[in-house]
C-alpha cells in the first residue's frame, strides 16, 4: 500500500508498506546485483547505512547459483539474511546489454549466458518464473529496453511488444501467487513505461499500463544515452500520465544532481550502480560535490573524507589513510569507499525527505546543487 503523506509541486512523500515492511519515499535501492553489494558490504552495514530496500538482479541470479536453488534454500531474503523489501530487475536490460548475440520473438528472447555461453530463453513467464523462486517483494516486468536513439518506427514496435509482454507478467505473477508453497504470495508487480525519447510514445504507453492497475510503475530506458535534459524533459511529459497515488521509480538513475531534479518531477523510487562503482575507484561523494581520494592532494590529510558525515567510514578514517589503502589495492580501501557512498546517497534521500516535511524542498534542492556545483569546479 502506497500512502501519500504530502505533495510539493510535482514532488511526493511518502509510505509505501510492504510484507517485508514499511518504506519512507522519496528512496534510494541500494544494487546488490547478485544478492550483495560488490566491495564486501554486509546486510548489517547496509542497516547501519541507512539502506530501505535492496535490489537484486533475476538474470544474474539465474546463470549463477540459480534462482530454484535459492527456492530451495528459502528464497532470496532467507538465502542473503535480509529482512526489509527486495526489488528484483526481470533481467530485461540485461537480456540486451550483455548478450551479443540474441533473438527476439514475440514469445520472448533467445540469447547466451555471458558466463559460459550456454543457450537460454527467456520471456514474460519465464522472468516471473524465476522472480517467483527468489520470492522477491516486488518484481519488475519482463520489458525490452531499447536505445534512448533508437529509430521511431522500431521504438513503436519494441513499446508495442513490451506491452503485450507486460499483460503476460501480470497474468503469470497472478498464477504464481496463488500456488501452494510460493516463497511469497504477496509478491507485487511493477510496470514499466518505455519509449525512448519520443514523448507521445511515452504518454501513450503510460496510458495503457496505467489501465492495468499494478501496484507500481517504472520508468525505463533512460540514462542509456540520451542527454541530462532531454531524460528531464521526458519526465516533465510522462509522469503526469502515471498514478500520484502509486511508485514511481526512475530505473538506473542516477547521479546526486539526476535525484535532485527527478524528485521534483514526481519520482520516489531510484538505484544506480553509481555510489559503489565510484567509490570502488575512488570516486566519493560529499555535499560539497565529488572527490578523488587518490589524488595526491589527500596524502596527508587527516580529515574526514566529509566533515560532519556520520558513516562508519568519517566516524574513525582519515582520507590520508583511506588514500594509502585505495593506492596499495587494498579491499579494506574499497570496503570504506563504498559504506561512505552508501551512505551519503541514503542520507541524501533521508535529507530530500526531511526537506518535504517541512515544505521547504525546492529551497533545499537550489542550495544542494549550487553547493555541489561551486565545490565541484575546484576538485
Amino acid at each position: 500500500m502506497y500512502q501519500l503523506l504530502r505533495t510539493e509541486g510535482r514532488a511526493k512523500r511518502a509510505e509505501f508498506t510492504t510484507v517485508h515492511g514499511t518504506v519512507q519515499t522519496p528512496l534510494f535501492m541500494n544494487v546488490g546485483t547478485v544478492g550483495a553489494i560488490k566491495g564486501a558490504v554486509s546486510t548489517e552495514d547496509l542497516k547501519d547505512l541507512g539502506c530501505q530496500i535492496q535490489l537484486s538482479n533475476t538474470y544474474h541470479l539465474h546463470v549463477r547459483t540459480g534462482d530454484e536453488t535459492i527456492r530451495e534454500l528459502g528464497g532470496l531474503h532467507k538465502f542473503m539474511v535480509w529482512d526489509r523489501p527486495i526489488l528484483t530487475d526481470s533481467g530485461g536490460f540485461q537480456v540486451f546489454s550483455l548478450a551479443g548475440l540474441r533473438k527476439i520473438r514475440e514469445e520472448g528472447v533467445t540469447f547466451h549466458s555471458h558466463i559460459d555461453g550456454h543457450k537460454i530463453f527467456m520471456g514474460p513467464e519465464e522472468s516471473m518464473q524465476i522472480q517467483s523462486n527468489l520470492g522477491s517483494t516486488i518484481a519488475m516486468a519482463f520489458d525490452e529496453c531499447p536505445d534512448a536513439l533508437s529509430e521511431r518506427d522500431y521504438v513503436q514496435k519494441s513499446v508495442d511488444r513490451t506491452y503485450r509482454w507486460l499483460v503476460r507478467c501480470k497474468e503469470e505473477m497472478v498464477r504464481l501467487n496463488s500456488l501452494e508453497g510460493a516463497v511469497n504470495p504477496h509478491q507485487m508487480l511493477f510496470g514499466i513505461n518505455q519509449g525512448a525519447i519520443f514523448p507521445d510514445i511515452r504518454i501513450e504507453h503510460a496510458r495503457r499500463i496505467t489501465e492495468l492497475d499494478l501496484p507500481g510503475y517504472a520508468i525505463g530506458g533512460l540514462a542509456v544515452g540520451e542527454s541530462h535534459e532531454q531524460m528531464y524533459q521526458i519526465l516533465d511529459e510522462v509522469i503526469p500520465y502515471l498514478p500520484q497515488d502509486k511508485p514511481t521509480y526512475l530505473m538506473g538513475v542516477g547521479t546526486p544532481q539526476n535525484i535532485l531534479e527527478a524528485v521534483e518531477r514526481g519520482v520516489d523510487f531510484f538505484d544506480c550502480v553509481y555510489p559503489s562503482r565510484n567509490a570502488r575507484h575512488g570516486q566519493l561523494y560529499t555535499h560539497q560535490g565529488k572527490i578523488n581520494i587518490k589524488n595526491a592532494r589527500y596524502e596527508r590529510d587527516m580529515a574526514p573524507i566529509e566533515e560532519g558525515c556520520r558513516c562508519p567510514t568519517c566516524r574513525t578514517y582519515s582520507r590520508a589513510y583511506i588514500r594509502h589503502l585505495m593506492k596499495a589495492n587494498e579491499m579494506l580501501g574499497m570496503r570504506l569507499c563504498v559504506m561512505h557512498n552508501l551512505f551519503f546517497y541514503n542520507h541524501l534521500m533521508e535529507e530530500i525527505r526531511d526537506a518535504l516535511d517541512q515544505g521547504c524542498f525546492a529551497e533545499f534542492k537550489r542550495q544542494t546543487l549550487a553547493k555541489m556545483e561551486e565545490n565541484g569546479r575546484h576538485e
